[in-house]
């Protein structure tokens, strides 16, 4: 048996042995050696790269798109006019300004005023320009300013068709006449300042008025009718300082904050100029700040003129 494995076993082997491949000698001259080795060495120390065969990160699709000339170009449509950024109001922000005051309107008209003084949106300032009258005023103006100029009067046409007008300042000009009816059609003013001019005699103002100051005039006993600030209910505040006034005027608002009448020649006061002295549950509790000072009058000669009020006047005591 154990020679029957050998016999086998050595079959095997010679089977194995004829099928395996036949390994060629390779003969190499060594004349040729060298230039082989070079051959496969050899590089070029510029070589030329292709670049459209070099990717570097991440590239974006490249979109063919057609080159259109100046007439092929489409025209907006009605889709990129409503892209366009609105208003509230629903206009456009490069619209035209508001007529008259702001610039130019609809018409491409600018008021005259605006091109000599100064108009920001509803305010005109036209302070220290040597005028003698009052310039023609845009209709929309709410606020003006007319300081140190040479205005000696007011007609009653200088404002007449400002129906939006709420402050008027002519400080330091030279007024001494003023029409009867130069403020009365003006629905909104609240404002009027005219201290620092030559005033006489104070016209019929709206009922409106919030803040009065002619400060620095000569309006005397006679300058103001008697009761002429009675229905100013929303009438805070009154500056009547030095202004040859022998007298307080009545009657006064009850929601009045502040009287300032120093330096006048007052030398006496009612018992009913404030309070009420057939009503002693009467109180006035917003005014006060009262200015007597500079006046010959006694205050303490009157004191239950004062009971309704939470301060006493300032002024002479003695």
């Amino acid at each position: 048996m154990k020679t029957f494995v050998n016999l086998f076993l050595g079959l095997f082997i010679l089977q194995t042995a004829l099928a395996a491949p036949t390994i060629e000698t390779i003969n190499y001259d060594t004349d040729t050696y060298e230039d082989v080795l070079d051959s496969l060495y050899d590089y070029d120390e510029n070589p030329i790269v292709d670049q459209g065969k070099i990717e570097i990160g991440t590239v974006l699709p490249v979109v063919n798109r057609p080159i259109l000339s100046p007439e092929q170009v489409p025209e907006e449509t009605e889709e990129a006019e409503e892209s366009t950024p609105k208003l509230i109001d629903g206009s456009s922000p490069q619209g035209p300004l508001t007529p008259g005051v702001q610039g130019p309107d609809t018409s491409g008209a600018i008021s005259p005023t605006c091109i000599l003084c100064a108009c920001l949106i509803t305010t005109v300032y036209c302070d220290d320009h040597n005028l003698d009258t009052i310039p023609p005023l845009p209709k929309e103006t709410t606020h003006v300013y007319l300081r140190f100029n040479r205005i000696s009067k007011i007609s009653k046409h200088d404002f007449n068709h400002l129906t939006k007008l709420k402050k008027i300042d002519l400080t330091s000009n030279i007024i001494s006449e003023i029409d009867e009816d130069a403020f009365r059609n003006l629905p909104q003013l609240s404002e009027l300042i005219l201290r620092d001019n030559n005033i006489r005699q104070l016209p019929e103002l709206p009922n409106t008025m919030n803040f009065i100051d002619v400060s620095n005039n000569r309006l005397g006993s006679k300058g103001i009718k008697q009761e002429a600030f009675k229905d100013m209910t929303d009438l805070h505040i009154l500056y009547l300082t030095n202004n040859h006034l022998n007298h307080i005027p009545i009657l006064l608002p009850d929601n009045l904050q502040s009287l300032h009448l120093q330096d006048n020649n007052i030398q006496e006061m009612h018992e009913d100029t404030f309070c009420k002295m057939k009503d002693w549950t009467y109180a006035r509790r917003t005014l006060e700040d009262i200015r007597l000072d500079g006046n010959p009058i006694n205050l303490s000669r009157t004191p239950q003129a004062f009971m309704c009020l939470p301060r006493i006047p300032i002024g002479r005591l003695v």
